[in-house]
């Protein structure tokens, strides 16, 4: 099957000098993902759909709607997921694998300020660490006490740049670590 007979999603494009996403990687990518969740083609994850990433060009897709796109994509996948770990292993099994990773994060976010992370050297740009930290500290009040985050809030946060700030793969890795557990609660 060709992308062309395969029915698209269109966004609206990027006007002028503001860049969007490269419509073409876009496109592929949706019509990958559709293929995987209604034929089971390719098997893809929650995780897949969360770390892609896009050329950015002029006259790109608009990137907010494209993100908005791919968050509702990734529940969909991880509800998918949620069902076939509950219908094999158990609903109980699910909670225990759930809490572990919480647990996990939870230690992580619950490290004293300024040391949450591994950080770049001095000479490099990592993100803000007083950011970082004031992210973390609502995390893990979220995991503590359930205070109200949402999934989207959490996909949409963003960091300035600093010197000799926290490396950002690390802190990348426990946001999608938190947008995990929420999804698999939801």
């Amino acid at each position: 099957m060709t992308t062309s007979e395969n029915p698209t999603i269109t966004f609206a494009e990027t006007q002028g000098a503001v860049k969007g996403y490269e419509k073409r990687a876009v496109d592929a990518f949706l019509n990958r993902a559709r293929e995987a969740f209604e034929a089971g083609a390719e098997p893809m994850t929650a995780a897949e759909v969360r770390q892609v990433a896009f050329p950015i060009v002029r006259h790109g897709y608009v990137i907010a709607a494209v993100d908005a796109a791919l968050g509702r994509i990734e529940d969909a996948f991880a509800a998918r997921e949620r069902e076939a770990a509950v219908s094999t292993e158990g609903a109980h099994a699910w909670v225990g694998q759930t809490r572990e990773t919480a647990q996990v994060v939870l230690d992580r976010l619950s490290r004293p300020k300024g040391r949450r992370f591994d950080r770049v050297s001095a000479l490099r740009y990592g993100y803000r660490i007083d950011e970082v930290d004031l992210v973390a500290d609502k995390l893990a009040r979220y995991l503590e006490t359930g205070d109200s985050v949402t999934v989207e809030q959490v996909r949409a946060v963003a960091f300035r740049m600093q010197r000799g700030g926290y490396r950002e793969t690390q802190v990348d890795a426990v946001l999608d670590a938190v947008i995990e557990v929420m999804l698999a609660v939801a």
